[in-house]
């Protein structure tokens, strides 16, 4: 919030000022003045300073040639105020006060600003797309229970408009970050790990993917992916086990030589751009988590079906061999774990690339938890539209499955 310059500040002499009123010894005198500017009291009338020491006293004889005895003072502020209108100092008290130590803002004056400024932030929010949906209203919650009011008072308020400007471009279809920073603040480096801008987006982004907000680059890169902004098309990455491409190139070349041993093999984003790839497999599983595939690895080998692990939320990589694969006429049989970000990735999926749950069922979870004690449910729920009593089930048992618990009926599937 900024507030105009007092034009009357122009007639204040501010050397002077600064070798009178400003010495040393009467600071205690300007801080409590300036006390009354914020409280919005009038600097007129009288005001008593206790136990002042001696240079306290000499200097308000220096100031106003009256002599000081006690260890108390009452000054009379009209004539302080005069004193310095008489010697071309300053116009008024409030002036040099202003000059010298503003600028002030009366407590009143700063509330109102700053109702003003959180009207119009609020505005501007509920302006956003995403504004209807649960997760952007939790963010709305948690800005304005503290980080909205210091963006505020450090004129950082238009950090909130370009962070609308960032989520009403989101989720993308494999939009780098640059491009993202450039097209919504006009500042390719706006969204820099380290940039508070990035760090304001990536909390939404948290609570749209019902995660905690993210800790270290990989995290950060994570999150990033799941609304379809690739931070390095060399860190996007996805890892195979058995799926065959077309021949002919180096890349597709690569993957039918680790199909051929039965070797899992990770993909970039930057070879899929380099030469395309495109699936010749009638189906392909994709399952959540590496120790599946690891475990596919040691005990098929050559023998598994096609598998792809997204390695948590899935990535430009990911998305980009698997639209091919579905696009070539692939059918996608698709997994995650029985958490409420499970859930997330595997409706996501359904809807993006119509895959088919792969024992994603809550006859499959119920099973599951029947095999001993799992962890608890964490993070913000979500919906099962392809089960509809899956998600019910899992609010009701508030207990989570990791997918390595599945690991024999999956190979079974697999073999």
């Amino acid at each position: 919030m900024r507030f105009p310059a007092d034009p009357s500040q122009d007639a204040v002499d501010l050397p002077r000022l600064r070798r009178t009123l400003g010495a040393p010894a009467l600071s205690g005198l300007v801080d409590r003045l300036v006390q009354r500017i914020r409280l919005g009291r009038p600097l007129s009338g009288s005001l008593t300073l206790s136990g002042i020491s001696d240079a306290e006293r000499r200097a308000l004889r220096g100031l106003l040639g009256s002599r000081y005895g006690g260890a108390s003072v009452t000054i009379n502020l009209d004539a302080l105020a005069e004193t310095l209108r008489a010697a071309g100092i300053a116009p008024d008290l409030e002036s040099a006060l202003q000059s010298l130590a503003g600028p002030i803002v009366s407590r009143a004056d700063l509330q109102a600003a700053e109702a003003e400024a959180r009207s119009l932030a609020l505005a501007v929010l509920d302006g956003c797309v995403h504004a209807g949906e649960p997760w952007f209203a939790d963010w709305v919650v948690q800005l304005s229970a503290g980080p909205l009011t210091r963006l505020l008072r450090s004129d950082a308020a238009e950090l909130i408009a370009q962070a609308v400007a960032v989520l009403d471009r989101l989720p993308g279809v494999s939009l780098p970050l640059s491009v993202l920073a450039e097209r919504a603040t006009g500042d390719t480096k706006s969204l820099a790990s380290e940039e508070p801008l990035s760090r304001l987006v990536l909390r939404a982004l948290a609570l749209r993917a019902g995660t905690a907000p993210p800790v270290g680059s990989e995290a950060r890169r994570a999150l990033w992916a799941s609304a379809g902004v690739i931070v390095d098309d060399l860190a996007s990455q996805v890892l195979l086990l058995n799926v065959r491409a077309h021949p002919g190139a180096t890349v597709p070349d690569w993957l039918n030589d680790a199909a051929d041993l039965g070797i899992p093999f990770r993909l970039t984003l930057q070879q899929l751009r380099l030469q395309p790839v495109v699936p010749v497999v009638p189906e392909i599983f994709v399952c959540e988590n590496p120790a599946v595939l690891r475990a596919a690895t040691a005990e098929l080998g050559r023998g598994c079906a096609p598998l792809v692990c997204t390695e948590g939320v899935p990535s430009a990589a990911c998305h980009a061999l698997l639209e091919a694969a579905a696009t070539a006429g692939a059918r996608l049989r698709w997994r995650a774990d029985f958490d409420w970000a499970g859930l997330r990735i595997t409706g996501a999926a359904l809807t993006r690339h119509g895959a088919v749950p792969w024992r994603m069922g809550s006859e499959d979870y119920a099973a599951a938890l029947e095999a001993g004690a799992s962890e608890p449910l964490r993070g913000t729920p979500a919906d099962s539209s392809w089960d509809p009593a899956l998600a019910p089930l899992l609010a009701e048992t508030g207990q989570a499955v990791m997918e390595e618990r599945l690991i024999p009926h999956l190979l079974a599937d697999l073999r």
